[in-house]
């Protein structure tokens, strides 16, 4: 599929009426969308004249999201450190503009705005929640900008001015459902936040299910930041669902898995696999909440390569000995170094040189050596299925036999038609 195509489906993705319209006013002005001609001819202010290079970071360091989002901040600052100590990028040292995207979508699209038109940054790194990402999206087409966005999401969607560096839907979703099905788990109950990703992931859960024998016994969301899960969990405990899929992002999950202990609940009567629970929100839920439980991502601080022992090193030597790694957080770190490398095979800080290099562009990272593909900006990523022990960490239980291309539109799923209409 060629680019034109895939990036055109960011149309119907970008559908989500609530955030568009939460975003309306940020965005008055911005332009036309990628693709047009205004777009594509935007005109840069990015400053290539000195010794530096501007570059954004736009995290949540306020509200629901933080607890996940800080880590995902410090490993963009450890990026930027040790490429600065290495020579930089193209000889130049990479300045760090910062910004708190404050866990509201609208703050995101404003902070983006003010990154590329008054910061005039070469890229920005950041975003976690998918209402965040397509509140940034059509900043990014209008102003022809990049964002390298680090989070797995729900997929159906590429642009060319987005490089996605988390997994995408068969990276991580669909090897969490083709694990329990060999487990032979054939009942689910959904949980999640109440916005795109869940929303859309339970969709693609739900086609997945349809065609495989699996059961939905159940499909519950709540707010971000949500705290009262009472009914919830009670109806998951009287479903008798063989297991739950956890979508909820945020300290949502510290209220839901100590009231998952609370009801009597465990991971071998029940167990949770979740895809927004990390390393370190392991230690806010409380690890006597969650031992036991599953995660699905595609790199756990366990991992013992030479490459992600020194990673973790070097992150524990700069933010404390007590700090783990996550996945989130190291797709950051590996964003970080996918652009470096794909402005030095350009030999250019423009954006259209960066696109033009981007296929085949790789990092040897500390989940393993990942690539982009140049036909849709996600990039290659080995699925791991993971237990979270009483030492806080997560330890693999499963990977995949070696790194899976991404598929955004599931193409390759015949269960899948139609998702993405």
């Amino acid at each position: 599929m060629q680019h034109s195509r895939r990036y055109s489906l960011t149309r119907s993705a970008l559908a989500a009426g609530s955030v568009l319209a939460a975003t309306s006013l940020v965005l008055a002005g911005c332009g036309s969308r990628a693709g047009d001609e205004g777009a594509a001819n935007a005109e840069s202010c990015v400053d290539t004249s000195g010794d530096t290079i501007k570059v954004g970071a736009l995290n949540s360091l306020s509200g629901t999201m933080a607890i996940s989002e800080v880590t995902v901040r410090n490993a963009i600052d450890l990026a930027v450190e040790q490429i600065n100590a290495d020579g930089g990028v193209m000889g130049k040292q990479i300045q760090l503009v910062a910004e708190d995207g404050a866990s509201e979508p609208a703050v995101f699209a404003e902070k983006a705005q003010k990154l590329i038109s008054s910061d005039c940054v070469a890229a920005v790194f950041g975003g976690w929640t998918s209402s965040s990402r397509k509140a940034m999206l059509p900043v990014f087409e209008d102003n022809n900008a990049l964002l390298y966005y680090p989070v797995q999401y729900e997929g159906l969607e590429a642009s060319p001015n987005i490089f996605y560096t988390g997994a995408t839907t068969n990276q991580q979703i669909v090897p969490a459902l083709d694990y329990l099905k060999e487990q032979g788990v054939t009942s689910l109950y959904l949980v999640g936040s109440d916005y795109v990703f869940p929303q859309t992931a339970n969709r693609i859960i739900k086609a997945y299910a349809a065609a495989n024998g699996m059961e939905i016994l159940g499909e519950d969301y709540t707010p971000l930041g949500s705290t009262d899960f009472s009914t919830i969990v009670n109806k998951v405990r009287a479903s008798g669902a063989d297991a739950v899929f956890n979508t909820l992002n945020g300290d949502s999950n510290v209220a839901f898995f100590r009231e998952y202990k609370n009801v009597g609940l465990t991971p071998q009567e029940m167990p949770v696999v979740s895809v927004s629970i990390a390393e370190e929100e392991v230690g806010g839920i409380g690890v006597q909440n969650i031992e036991g439980q599953l995660t699905a991502w595609d790199y756990y601080q366990t991992i013992d390569s030479p490459v992600n022992n020194a990673f973790v090193a070097a992150y524990k030597d700069k933010f404390g000995a007590d700090k783990p790694t996550s996945d989130p957080m190291e797709a950051a770190y590996v964003s970080v170094y996918l652009w470096k490398n794909t402005v030095e095979k350009a030999e250019s800080f423009a954006v259209p040189d960066v696109q033009e290099a981007a296929g085949g562009v790789e990092f040897d990272a500390p989940e393993g050596l990942v690539q982009i593909d140049g036909d849709n900006n996600h990039i290659t990523k080995t699925a791991r299925i993971g237990e979270i022990r009483n030492d806080g960490l997560i330890y693999t239980i499963w990977e995949s036999p070696g790194p899976i291309e991404p598929d955004p539109f599931l193409e390759g799923y015949p269960w899948a038609e139609g998702l993405s209409g």
